[in-house]
């Protein structure tokens, strides 16, 4: 009897680990599909491994880990917008490599209790900035004559400033990064959105690439649900391609929103 009830325990237990592993895997899919489509994936991956009992601070790198393949894979979609962007990619893609750096290094100095006292903070900022960030960057637009480019055609100080402190921000937690930095490229006098985008994607590889490093290097990734979500989210960035051209991005944008919301107001709700 007793070997009996070990087994169905142990059958219970395997059960549980493939189901999970099953949900971490098409959570991460329809995360690479909607950042293909509109972005906003990490409002699913990283509620899903805290879900799961990663820890908050690991979950948040894993999550990072997890997209990036995806995130390559959209850049190099975009490779002929780099070309009218190319003066600016040097200097801009320094300063996000070193800014990435700072934001991953600060987070893995914090603690997940401190960190999960902070993510509904940061879930808010990066809901908001999802939200209304296409508001914030016609704003900002006609905000541009202080951060304009230079006479050459080169990112100003300010500029430069503001993409650090966004990839600070994207390598500690970076929801809503991309709209962050389309808003940056509006008001230094860009105006064609495809190589704006391309722009994004590159520094976003930027960012994330060498959080990932880092992440990697302290031992922050827990990479058995790693591996099964990079693997869902290069398949859902794939299709996500496919859904662009059947969906209208209004459909897509409105159901991140309303997950990012309802993320947001749980993490808010959720007990300490």
């Amino acid at each position: 009897m007793q070997q009996g009830a070990g087994t169905r325990a142990l059958v219970s237990s395997r059960d549980v680990t493939e189901t999970l592993t099953v949900f971490l895997f098409f959570t991460a899919l329809l995360a690479g599909a909607l950042n293909a489509v509109a972005g906003g994936g990490s409002f699913l991956t990283l509620p899903a491994l805290i879900y799961v009992g990663v820890p908050p601070v690991m979950a948040n790198a894993t999550s990072a880990v997890a997209l990036w393949p995806a995130s390559m894979s959209t850049a190099w979609a975009y490779r002929r917008e780099f070309a009218p962007a190319g003066r600016w990619l040097a200097v801009l893609s320094a300063v996000s490599v070193v800014g990435g750096l700072c934001g991953a290094l600060l987070l893995v100095r914090t603690s997940d209790t401190s960190f999960l006292r902070l993510l509904p903070w940061l879930m808010l900022v990066a809901s908001a900035t999802f939200t209304f960030g296409g508001y914030l960057t016609v704003y900002v637009r006609g905000q541009s004559a202080v951060f304009a480019a230079s006479p050459d055609d080169r990112p100003t100080g300010w500029t430069l400033l503001l993409q650090l402190v966004i990839a600070v921000y994207g390598g500690y937690f970076g929801g809503g990064m991309g709209i962050m930095m389309l808003a940056v490229f509006a008001v230094t006098g860009m105006t064609d959105m495809h190589a704006m985008n391309g722009l994004k994607a590159l520094l976003a590889v930027a960012i994330n690439g060498i959080a990932v490093i880092e992440f990697v290097r302290t031992g922050a990734i827990a990479w058995s649900p790693a591996v099964v979500m990079i693997a869902g989210g290069m398949i859902g960035g794939y299709a996500g391609a496919a859904l662009a051209r059947r969906l209208h991005g209004y459909q897509v944008r409105w159901f991140v929103i309303v997950v990012a919301w309802t993320m947001t107001v749980y993490f808010f709700a959720r007990p300490a």
